[in-house]
């Protein structure tokens, strides 16, 4: 193991998490999930079997990356982001549709953002604090409000 855990994190034997990387207390990885090198995932994060982290992520606290969801290299995501993979979640519902998101190399996500499935977020964005994003968003784009909009070009 070249990666650290805190001893009140869950780690599955078959997770795969890189060298460098911190996990932090109250924290589960799953088995199959992938998490790259030098990440930091946070207190009470969740990644599920199916997710990918990519390299140098930072998931901040309570942050829950369900399968379908894939974060590339340099992603920051604040603390309480929501991501969705299901749009028509039912519960015990056994015909449901994965629909997967992807996070593109160094975009940021702020605090309790939500994130609809299906789409991707450009590389560079900023999704701003508290947005509801439902559409994919270009590169070097900054969106806020619900639903989120652009307000300029970095």
């Amino acid at each position: 193991m070249n990666y650290f855990k805190h001893d009140k994190a869950l780690v599955g034997d078959k997770a795969q998490i890189g060298d460098g990387t911190r996990v932090w207390a109250f924290t589960n990885v799953q088995d199959g999930a992938v998490v790259g090198r030098n990440c930091n995932i946070c207190d009470g994060c969740f990644v599920e079997s199916g997710a990918v982290v990519g390299d140098n992520v930072t998931l901040k606290n309570h942050v829950s990356v369900w399968d379908g969801v894939t974060l590339e290299d340099g992603v920051f995501v604040g603390p309480n982001a929501t991501f969705i993979n299901d749009r028509f979640p039912r519960s015990r519902k056994a015909d449901w549709k994965l629909e997967r998101t992807l996070v593109k190399k160094g975009a940021s996500l702020g605090a309790n953002c939500t994130i609809m499935c299906g789409i991707t977020i450009g590389e560079r964005s900023v999704v701003g604090a508290g947005s509801m994003v439902l559409k994919d968003v270009p590169p070097d784009t900054i969106v806020v409000g619900n639903p989120a909009r652009p307000v300029s070009n970095k």
